[in-house]
Parts: structure tokens; C-alpha cells; sequence
């Protein structure tokens, strides 16, 4: 029969939670006090209007240009034009604003040469906002 050892008896580990508390909010307080806060404002990218008055000079910009490219021809707006039409309609349309959107719907039964010929016509009149789309 094996003998049993007899051990001491030990009382467990006591360990005072009330100074690591008193620290962790001694830290808390450091850090609160210590902080920068970042200037949120002045990193911010706003474009606020110009000092100068714009009411008298309202221009309403011109509403995005649909062309669809069908295998008979073009059309503007919905209204059908010829390849010369569009190219005067376009760059009347480029110097009121170059920035605007054209939206250029492509039949799937056109070719591409027409599509190619619309992409050029908006290049000549210097139009870089354009969006292309194929339809059925």
C-alpha cells in the first residue's frame, strides 16, 4: 500500500484588487488629459460657395445626352439625327458645358464601326464624361 504524503496545507493567494483599480483609473485619467484631439475640420476637403453672388447668373445645366447607336442610324435625346447632326449637336452641346454626361446605348444588332464613330464624334467635341451601354 502506497503511503500518502502529507502536504502542508496552503491557504490560497490573495491578491488586493483595489490598488490595480486605483491605477487603472490614475492611467485612464493620464490619457484623458494628455490627449491632442485632432482637428477633424481642418482636415476636411468642403468647397463652400464663392463670396460673389451667382443669383443673377442662374444657368441651368443641360440634362445628360442619351445617344442610342442603332443598325439604322443614331438617335439624340430620342430623336433620330444623322451622323453630321450629331457631331453639331454635340459640340453645341460641349461648349455649354464639357463636363456633362452622355450616355451612349448600344443596340446589340449595330455595328461596331457606328459605335466607334459616336465615340470619336464625342472625342472631337471634347466630351470625356461618357458612359457606354448595350441594349437587346
Amino acid at each position: 500500500m502506497a503511503r500518502k504524503r502529507k502536504r502542508p496545507e496552503q491557504l490560497p493567494a490573495d491578491l488586493p484588487m483595489t490598488p490595480m483599480i486605483d491605477v487603472v483609473f490614475q492611467l485612464l485619467i493620464y490619457f484623458l488629459v494628455t490627449i491632442r484631439p485632432i482637428d477633424v475640420f481642418a482636415h476636411l476637403d468642403v468647397s463652400r460657395p464663392s463670396p460673389e453672388d451667382r443669383r443673377d447668373r442662374m444657368e441651368v445645366p443641360p440634362k445628360m445626352m442619351r445617344i442610342n447607336v442603332f443598325k439604322e442610324g443614331f438617335t439624340l435625346n430620342d430623336r433620330p439625327v444623322t451622323a453630321a447632326e450629331l457631331e453639331r449637336l454635340l459640340i453645341r452641346m460641349a461648349e455649354l458645358d464639357k463636363k456633362q454626361t452622355v450616355l451612349i446605348m448600344v443596340s446589340a444588332y449595330s455595328e461596331h464601326a457606328q459605335l466607334i464613330q459616336v465615340l470619336d464624334l464625342c472625342a472631337k467635341a471634347e466630351l470625356s464624361n461618357i458612359s457606354v451601354i448595350s441594349t437587346n
